[in-house]
């Protein structure tokens, strides 16, 4: 029952600019536009979910239909992915910010960690009105990035913060960090070399199978295509 109640909700996927960058946003529930006064009502609060790292937004996509359901699709619930995560497929369009706050100018060093505070900062600024209470969520080192945020702009009106499996210092001290830290650092290159003449000449129907098969090996279900995971570009 509770599946059939899942499969209902209405998710959206939508790419804007954002910091310079094209950047994927999904959205669960009837609201695309916080600032339209026409159709829906405008809700009281939004559920702003920021991903860990690696984190695309799709993988996400079940616990946000969840907490919409849990909160009687009374607020939307937005996922946002970090700058260089996606790629907007050919058929989608990169659509205009309801707010022109500076999304267009280039942030400097987008995808660095501070960069890609910059960039979620832009998008609410750009995305929420003032009058829509804030309710942010961070995994693992969107964690960190959801304290970065209410610290760099105390005017977002932020009500609550959760923190799920916080990432928030001495990173490179943890057993996962001990080992990725000098591996990703030393080897990345490699890594981008290696990415790039396995997955560019790939074509997008393997790639998905790749990533179904996968997927399921994980049980986990895929509502939303995942190719971006396979991108030289989204993996460096």
């Amino acid at each position: 029952m509770a599946s059939e109640v899942e499969e209902q909700i209405p998710v959206h996927e939508e790419f804007f600019l954002c910091g310079g960058v094209e950047t994927k946003i999904i959205k669960c529930g009837p609201w695309t536009n916080l600032f339209e006064k026409q159709g829906v009502s405008k809700p009281e609060q939004l559920i702003f979910i920021i991903p860990g790292n690696p984190g695309y937004s799709p993988f996400y996509v079940p616990f946000a239909k969840a907490l919409y359901t849990l909160m009687k699709s009374r607020f939307p619930v937005w996922i946002i992915s970090h700058a260089g995560f996606s790629v907007k497929p050919k058929d989608k369009k990169v659509l205009t910010a309801p707010q022109e706050e500076s999304n267009a100018q280039k942030i400097e060093d987008v995808y660095g960690l501070n960069g890609q505070i910059e960039h979620k900062i832009a998008f609410l600024r750009a995305h929420v009105p003032k009058d829509v209470k804030l309710i942010l969520i961070g995994h693992s080192v969107g964690t960190y990035m959801t304290l970065h945020v209410m610290k760099r702009a105390p005017e977002l009106p932020v009500v609550h913060a959760f923190l799920l499996f916080p990432t928030i210092e001495r990173i490179s001290e943890s057993p996962n960090g001990k080992f990725a830290t000098p591996f990703l650092c030393q080897f990345r290159y490699l890594l981008y070399a290696t990415s790039y003449l396995l997955f560019k000449p790939c074509p997008e129907v393997i790639k998905s199978f790749i990533i179904q098969k996968l997927a399921g090996q994980m049980n986990f279900k895929l509502e939303l295509p995942l190719t971006d995971i396979l991108q030289p570009f989204c993996l460096a």
